[in-house]
């Protein structure tokens, strides 16, 4: 059994309600890395190992109301499902976790649950209100200005970038307590995040409307 391409949130629905468990990779054709797990899938598909598995590829960025919906702010980003529930996520590169998910899945008939990772103790609070304050205008990403590790990411700094302003960036991926803590701290579950002068203006989206609306150097530039 080869990889599914999802090409629609209608097809896409339909594949991971299905009763057995879908292994969905959320891939960006100008990711590297999401070829090197799209490769991986490949081989355990073709194993009667895995035969129980169904192995879909959705495009992120071409689908990204899914993406939104499942919090997915990089990828490559894996999710499993079982008749439509997120059972289980891998984020990033991570071949060996891959494939023991991939065994566990295919043999054991019991759901599992994805816990909650990170603390918000007040240590790491103190943290959070440091680093959003370090610079009037700070985005925190996958990447950083000059490496983008995610579509919307590089959407974002390249609209930022636009405007002229002054602006600094954090990269989630080198601190995983920030990553998960800032999502409760500041009730925005995905990435980036844009804060001006400590406060949180939102993600891709409201950067994207303040642009249309002819507000974002503005907002930018208190």
């Amino acid at each position: 059994m080869a990889i599914t391409k999802v090409s629609s949130e209608d097809q896409y629905k339909q594949l991971i309600g299905a009763a057995t468990v879908s292994v969905v990779l959320f891939s960006a054709e100008w990711a590297e890395q999401c070829k090197q797990i799209s490769d991986v899938m490949t081989e355990l598909a073709k194993q009667a190992e895995f035969k129980a598995l169904q192995f879909l590829d959705v495009p992120a960025e071409d689908l990204s109301e899914v993406s939104m919906r499942h919090q997915i702010d990089s990828v490559p980003t894996v999710l499993f499902f079982r008749a439509g529930t997120a059972v289980d996520r891998i984020d990033g590169v991570d071949v060996g976790t891959l494939t023991q998910k991939a065994k566990k899945y295919a043999g054991a008939p019991a759901a599992a649950s994805v816990g909650a990772t990170g603390g918000t103790g007040a240590n790491l609070e103190e943290r959070l209100k440091a680093l959003i304050s370090r610079s009037k205008v700070m985005i925190f990403m996958k990447g950083d200005r000059n490496t983008p590790r995610c579509g919307f990411s590089k959407q974002l700094i390249a609209i930022v970038n636009d405007t002229g302003v002054e602006y600094d960036t954090f990269d989630i991926l080198t601190d995983e307590a920030v990553r998960q803590g800032l999502k409760t701290f500041s009730n925005w579950p995905t990435y980036p995040q844009v804060y001006v002068n400590g406060e949180l203006i939102g993600g891709l989206d409201i950067i994207k409307e303040l642009l249309e609306g002819g507000e974002l150097k503005e907002t930018l530039s208190p």
